[in-house]
């Protein structure tokens, strides 16, 4: 087994196993704090001395959430909350529930009425973000959920450890916008499953281990030769996308992803907060700048297709497949205008059904070997 091989065998330890890192963490006496989906700022859960964790879900069907939840909430949400109910987060000495869609507003209530043994922080952050008003809001409430942790935590977060906290996050971020650029130029090394638990694994991870080792393995792929690629590149967009029997099809007809426009993946990452700046208002200096993203209002009136169009054209995608969660209202009422957008810029698409309820993938399979098939004409 290669370094490259081995390095990547133990992200994929990692990402297959969080509830063996969680009790990994509370047998070292440290307490841990979940992360909802999307935009938590976890400097401050560092700054504070714990460790967060991200919360996206699980592949399975709800049984006891559905006595919370319609049948048309998405499965991201539902499996969050059948964890909580079965039990399988209560070594977490709290949650961080966001509100940035219709779906996790009423969640986090759902959250607080049905869990009561684990505390629940409520961060509800601004859509005017960018606006000085916005901007102070965001302090605001960051200074709150702050204050929360403190309080779980038994100790407060010193101006120097918030600074720390940000600098090691941005280094992260750094390392792991690298690895996509890596993996975009080496999928002959890079499987789509092993790009996903490389990203999926930094949920799970203190950030400064996951950036050694990622750094590492950056540095191992920088090294080898580019060599030319006989499948398909695309961009993948949507919530999340960390199924291996879904992401298996995509290798075995060598559709390798170049770019994403993932939620869970690069735009957890794309913006790094100030160094410069008061900590706080960093973060929220960051979140100001987060755009691209159908949960987000945009002043720039949808200018999310043309960064898809710009993401394919630079990583030299042929096509881009769309990973649409299951009764998703934002990417599902954004899809017309992105669809259109790729089409006037005569690039395919591919939209795919996605939902931790699947199982089967064989309607996926038949549709990815065809658009391997269009993507590979394009080529001639």
């Amino acid at each position: 087994m290669s370094n490259i091989e081995s390095m990547l065998a133990k992200f994929a330890e990692i990402a297959e196993n969080p509830k063996k890192q969680l009790d990994k963490f509370v047998s070292e006496g440290k307490k841990v704090i979940g992360c909802y989906p999307y935009y938590v700022p976890e400097e401050l859960v560092y700054a504070t001395g714990m460790v967060p964790m991200g919360l996206w879900g699980r592949s399975g069907s709800p049984n006891k959430a559905k006595k919370y939840f319609a049948a048309f909430y998405c499965s991201l949400v539902q499996m969050n909350m059948e964890m909580a109910l079965n039990g399988d987060l209560d070594k977490l000495s709290g949650v961080i529930h966001t509100t940035l869609c219709d779906t996790l507003r009423p969640a986090s209530q759902n959250f607080r009425v049905g869990i009561n043994n684990i505390p629940m922080i409520f961060i509800a952050h601004p859509q005017n973000r960018k606006p000085k008003y916005g901007i102070e809001y965001s302090m605001k409430i960051y200074t709150k959920v702050l204050n929360e942790l403190e309080a779980i935590a038994g100790r407060k977060a010193s101006d120097e450890g918030l600074h720390e906290a940000i600098r090691v996050y941005n280094e992260n971020r750094q390392a792991k916008r690298e690895f996509v650029k890596n993996a975009g130029k080496h999928p002959e090394l890079i499987s789509a499953v092993q790009r996903s638990a490389v990203l999926k694994s930094s949920y799970f991870m203190e950030k400064p281990e996951h950036t050694i080792m990622l750094k590492e393995l950056n540095r191992l792929l920088a090294i080898e030769p580019v060599v030319e690629w006989k499948g398909a590149k695309v961009v993948t967009s949507g919530i999340i996308c960390d199924n291996p029997a879904l992401l298996k099809i995509f290798d075995e007809y060598q559709i390798a992803i170049a770019a994403d426009d993932i939620a869970h993946e690069s735009r957890s990452f794309r913006k790094d907060a100030s160094e410069n700046e008061e900590p706080i208002r960093a973060l929220a200096m960051q979140f100001a700048e987060q755009d691209q993203d159908p949960i987000l209002y945009d002043p720039e009136i949808n200018s999310r297709p043309p960064h898809i169009v710009d993401l394919v054209k630079h990583s030299n995608a042929q096509g881009v497949v769309i990973l649409m969660m299951t009764f998703c209202d934002p990417e599902e009422m954004e899809y017309p205008s992105l669809a259109k957008a790729l089409k006037e810029e005569k690039i395919p698409v591919l939209k795919i059904a996605y939902d931790h309820q699947i199982t089967d993938f064989s309607r996926a399979r038949t549709s990815l070997q065809a658009f391997a098939d269009v993507l590979d004409l394009r080529k001639i």
